[in-house]
């Protein structure tokens, strides 16, 4: 018996899997701001999740950057009371079970190159374009080795005094890709929410602020596919046709780009990245 989270900074999914292939409908609910009261009810669904039996292990993202040893947060724009808490201590603890914990967005992009999207490709780059924006790259079906993380919704396409410039949502500083693709960014530039912006002209110049984005990761991590999801992928937003024919005329250094797919598990690939991990961790 294995338990599966998806802990986001809106809502959290938790998800039990009797026999380490499959999973049950996910349970869904808001993910409280309390640390300790997010833990509690974390633990409570997760007993009833498993009904008796034993839990052999737990697995999931957390959204936010961890600590170097994966047992605490070290950033969380939504959950800042989460933040240097015993995260993986307190859950292990109330469930007696070893817990593996990732970034969310590297786990719904291992869930992604495992059983989505990017299934087909060994080296997939996922990018999550929403609130925020973030990204992962997963080689041979596992998240690549990194220092800290990824926080590609940090890298710079503008300088500090571009005159459309927008502050990325955690970090508050301008020239960030986060700052011009993100959720957030277009609400505060239009003063609505992107699901209400139906302005055809502010779409084609996110999708082509996503393009320089886009050619940033494959100098660097030269995949063999990127994965796009997350919200703003949904209409009405970014234009999948319009950010391939802007990355093809801003790569120009590799003959071929990569293929650009959307995601296609929805709201469970971290649940399907999660029982990916899990396995791997206990090799």
């Amino acid at each position: 018996m294995y338990i599966l989270f998806d802990i986001g900074g809106t809502n959290t999914r938790i998800a039990a899997s009797q026999n380490g292939k499959t999973f049950g409908i996910p349970v869904i609910f808001k993910t409280p701001k309390k640390f300790s009261a997010g833990v509690q009810l974390f633990a409570s669904i997760a007993r009833r999740l498993s009904a008796g039996k034993k839990i052999q292990a737990i697995s999931g993202g957390f959204a936010g950057p961890l600590n170097t040893k994966k047992t605490s947060a070290l950033n969380s724009p939504h959950l800042s009371n989460w933040v240097g808490k015993p995260l993986t201590k307190n859950i292990s603890r109330a469930l007696h079970a070893p817990i593996y914990i990732e970034n969310d967005t590297a786990i719904v992009g291992l869930g992604e190159a495992v059983a989505g999207a990017g299934r087909a490709y060994p080296i997939v780059a996922y990018i999550t374009i929403s609130t925020g924006v973030n990204g992962v790259r997963i080689v041979n079906k596992r998240i690549d080795a990194n220092a800290f993380g990824f926080e590609i919704g940090h890298q710079f396409i503008a300088p500090f005094d571009y005159k459309k410039n927008q502050k990325c949502v955690s970090c508050k500083i301008p020239g960030h890709l986060e700052g011009f693709i993100s959720g957030s960014a277009l609400e505060k530039c239009y003063k609505k929410k992107p699901r209400d912006i139906r302005n055809a002209k502010i779409w084609t110049e996110t999708a082509r602020w996503l393009a320089y984005g886009l050619v940033n990761t494959t100098v660097y991590w030269s995949p063999d596919v990127i994965v796009l999801g997350g919200s703003m992928m949904k209409k009405p937003g970014i234009n999948l046709v319009e950010a391939r024919k802007f990355f093809a005329q801003t790569l120009t250094i590799f003959p071929h780009p990569p293929k650009l797919l959307k995601a296609s598990l929805g709201d469970v690939g971290g649940i399907y990245g999660a029982l990916a991990y899990i396995k791997q961790k206990q090799e």
